[in-house]
């Protein structure tokens, strides 16, 4: 007879460290992670038991720094279970965690060690560690840097390789007892704008959210999932969603080996559950937009039937939709065309949980419509992250869901969205202004958001901040028309500008792959910067892009573009570690061609 490993309660758990320990115990012999090794070019499965010893050798290399509780250590490193063992080795000693970004800049990363005292870093490699060592101040509490696969490159005493540093045994592993309310690790915002801000949260604060999603969720059997890890764990995000809910239900988690290959990983993986971004999705939507260019006019006709049917079928049985006779053909058109959609994505997919940013109406449809479940939810790393979520009995793709179980929110001035209860942070690391800035004196998060409530669902409008007031009154919501124009496959990335102006103007970041082809179409040399010049080019590109925005009103229009073929990345501090456009940073940054815009 097969155990099947029970559900841990927030309650039961207590503390995060004591959630592992208490997981490790019951189902010591269940496969709980998978990775792919580069050696071998396999996917080795890891047990719960072996995850337990392996964390108890790095809790006894920590025990050998002389910490004290609440002193903090940080982990600049790529999903593996390595990221878990370090964590919960350091949450069973009482120290608190602070997750790096790997592709965060060096002097970023520099900035949150000092700016939290780490006095334990795990980095990948001696590569690594030169890049960021050229910013560490002298008078940094760091005392030891952990080099995971590689030996130091000099004699620097804080310099150490795991190979050395990590006993060749396991023992007893520690955990620190039930203090639930205790602060378990700092979270550093990535602001657009700004320095970023420590985000302290609790155990308790990180078990409520991930049991309220869990029950959100409603899986009868979430044992039973397999999770594909592919967003960082250094994003509370992932963390808490993709981590430690699979911890709970005792689900297993595999890790991705990057973006780049997601779509292999997928394949080999088939997954039942991820957790993700718009992105992602729009990305397999590019690719089954540019399949379909290539088939007949009979094969495209039958896709857009099959995505109008189905959802049609959705809306019908979700109740938010007539009864329509069509639906009849849905388990056809299913078949032929959903099926195929459902293997893109592995083929065993029961839900994908989206958040970070709204995920655009024509992706939401085509994906839903062809039967894949996306709960698009809300969230924000001072909320641990999970606020609202949609899921099986109410899923208003629209929408971002109804509120968490214990959680409540609420439509304060400005129609802004406010969150309150157990899932709500403990405040900003040393920063008492920004603390008391955004949270009420009666424990309301103020989430700079606006949103409206309809029925159950909530529904997010924008952001405070984030609108344009143009010159005559107007205002316009940039991130809604941003993300319309990069839907056309020709666009990868777009920025409006128009604050206090008499009319719209955008940059835009062209498709590295569809160049070619584009330049080639109005008879142009695609190797030469001067085509992006091309009057009839940028007078098609408008065409293009006021096709994308027929949507908008008729003062949201752009009357003048400026492209460019170089992206904006986090190495050119353009974009946040979480992948958010920084405005003020691309409008610096790119001064000249507005100013010829408006010129």
């Amino acid at each position: 007879m097969r155990i099947l490993p029970q559900l841990i309660s927030c309650n039961t758990a207590g503390t995060l460290d004591r959630l592992f320990r208490i997981r490790c115990l019951t189902s010591p012999d269940r496969v709980g992670f998978c990775y792919f090794d580069r050696e071998t070019n396999t996917w080795p499965e890891v047990t719960w038991k072996e995850m337990a010893d392996l964390t108890s050798r790095f809790q006894q290399g920590l025990q050998q720094e002389s910490l004290t509780k609440g002193d903090r250590v940080a982990i600049q490193l790529k999903n593996s279970i390595e990221w878990v063992a370090f964590e919960q080795a350091a949450l069973g000693l009482g120290l608190v965690i602070v997750p790096l970004y790997v592709d965060d800049r060096p002097d970023n990363v520099a900035y949150i060690l000092h700016d939290a005292g780490v006095k334990v870093l795990l980095v990948n490699d001696d590569k690594q560690w030169l890049d960021l060592s050229v910013h560490i101040d002298q008078d940094s509490a760091l005392k030891r840097v952990v080099l995971l696969n590689s030996e130091p490159h000099d004699n620097n005493e804080i310099l150490s390789s795991a190979k050395n540093w990590l006993p060749e045994k396991a023992t007893h592993l520690q955990e620190r007892g039930v203090y639930n309310h205790k602060l378990s690790t700092f979270f550093y915002t990535s602001g657009t704008t700004g320095r970023p801000k420590g985000v302290m949260l609790s155990h308790h604060n990180i078990l409520f959210d991930s049991e309220s999603l869990l029950k959100k969720i409603g899986i009868d059997d979430p044992h039973t999932l397999e999770f594909l890890s592919f967003l960082p764990l250094s994003h509370m995000y992932e963390r808490t969603a993709g981590y430690y809910v699979a911890m709970m239900a005792g689900a297993k988690i595999s890790y991705a080996r990057s973006i780049q290959q997601l779509a292999e990983d997928f394949q080999v993986i088939k997954p039942s559950i991820i957790i993700t971004v718009p992105r992602i999705f729009e990305r397999f939507y590019d690719k089954v937009q540019q399949k379909l260019l290539n088939q007949s006019i009979f094969a495209r006709s039958l896709f857009r039937l099959a995505v109008h049917v189905g959802w049609k079928n959705f809306k019908f049985k979700q109740r938010t939709g007539w009864f329509s006779p069509i639906i009849v053909l849905n388990p056809l058109l299913s078949n032929v065309i959903g099926k195929k959609i459902h293997q893109l994505l592995g083929g065993n997919l029961r839900l994908a949980a989206s958040g970070g940013a709204a995920l655009p109406e024509t992706v939401a449809r085509t994906f839903v419509g062809l039967g894949v479940n996306i709960f698009q939810g809300y969230g924000m790393t001072e909320s641990s992250p999970a606020v609202t979520m949609n899921n099986f009995s109410l899923n208003v793709p629209s929408s971002v869901g109804e509120a968490m179980p214990g959680v409540e929110v609420r439509i304060a001035e400005n129609d802004e969205l406010q969150v309150r209860g157990p899932v709500v942070m403990l405040g900003y690391w040393n920063n008492h202004q920004a603390t008391s800035e955004v949270l009420t004196e009666d424990g309301w998060l103020r989430t700079g958001d606006k949103a409206r409530i309809d029925g159950r669902s909530i529904f997010i409008t924008g952001r405070i901040k984030d609108i344009l007031i143009m010159s005559n009154g107007e205002k316009i919501p940039p991130v809604d028309m941003e993300q319309a124009i990069t839907l056309e496959q020709e666009f990868e990335q777009a920025l409006i500008i128009g604050e206090g102006k008499s009319y719209l103007t955008a940059l835009i970041v062209l498709n590295g792959e569809t160049w070619p082809q584009l330049a080639q179409q109005h008879g142009l040399d695609p190797l030469n910067p001067e085509s992006l010049k091309n009057k009839k080019l940028t007078a098609a590109v408008q065409k293009m892009v006021a096709k994308a925005l027929h949507d908008f009103p008729g003062y949201a229009k752009v009357r003048r573009v400026s492209l460019s073929l170089s992206p904006w990345t986090i190495e050119n501090e353009c974009l946040t570690p979480t992948l958010k456009v920084k405005r003020n940073k691309v409008i610096e940054a790119h001064q000249k061609e507005i100013k010829k815009m408006y010129s």
